[in-house]
């Protein structure tokens, strides 16, 4: 069996133009996690990055500090875990395989 080289890079810049559209959707893709009944709640796009924070105003004391932490925190992994499904859903897509997001379970 002969490799036609040129055929290769045709499939290899393919790939990269694809990953390239792949990284503009995830920079567009959004997820907002919550916690404490919607008193917190935390924008991520799909490169995991905060997008945003919102805090109920009457966790704003110092007695409420540590319960604050704690739901901040708990945001922020809704959240994640929610763009990670997503992510999941878009790569089957582009792969044409069923979803992925079990893939992204160890992202952290």
């Amino acid at each position: 069996m002969q490799i036609n080289p040129f055929e290769l890079l045709k499939n290899v810049q393919k790939l990269q133009e694809q990953m390239g559209d792949m990284q503009q959707k995830l920079e567009a893709v959004g997820a907002t996690g919550s916690a404490g009944g919607g008193m917190v709640e935390i924008d991520l796009n799909g490169l995991f990055e905060l997008q945003a924070i919102r805090i109920a105003p009457e966790l704003m004391n110092e007695r409420d500090k540590n319960m604050l932490e704690s739901l901040i925190v708990a945001a922020f992994t809704d959240a994640r875990d929610k763009v990670k499904e997503v992510i999941g859903r878009e790569m089957g897509g582009l792969t044409g395989m069923p979803n992925l997001s079990s893939l992204f379970a160890g992202m952290t």
